[in-house]
């Protein structure tokens, strides 16, 4: 019995240890849009060159999908997928990789998420 418990082991150990090289797609919701984020002293921001600010609470999450305190990030300009309460103010921002800034089409409005179309499978939108 010990044996086979020792390769249980080993293969459970193998088995945790490939899970970090396989690559995650983070799912964003419907109503993210996409748009230019400038931390200037939070809670207020620029986005897409207007004022704004970030809602009590708001979650910015890096690249690695970990939170970042948004002081870390004052003073740079970063392409961002976020949502907004319903006072309008920035809730969940999500600061974007290399691959997801290249995924185009992304809504940068709600008029263009209204009309296009959004797979949250494949995480693509397409134009009508």
């Amino acid at each position: 019995m010990p044996r086979c418990a020792a390769v249980v082991l080993a293969v459970a150990v193998l088995a945790c240890a490939a899970l970090p090289a396989v690559a995650q797609q983070r799912n964003f919701p419907a109503n993210a849009l996409r748009g230019e984020l400038l931390i200037q002293q939070p809670p207020d921001v620029t986005l897409n060159g207007q004022p704004a600010r970030l809602a009590p609470g708001a979650r910015i999450r890096g690249d690695n999908n970990l939170l970042v305190l948004s002081g870390a990030l004052a003073g740079q300009k970063l392409t961002v997928h976020y949502t907004v309460d319903s006072y309008g103010l920035l809730l969940n921002v999500w600061l974007l990789g290399a691959e997801e800034r290249a995924r185009q089409p992304w809504p940068r409005n709600a008029a263009e998420a209204a009309s296009w179309r959004f797979d949250p499978v494949a995480q693509t939108w397409s134009k009508p």
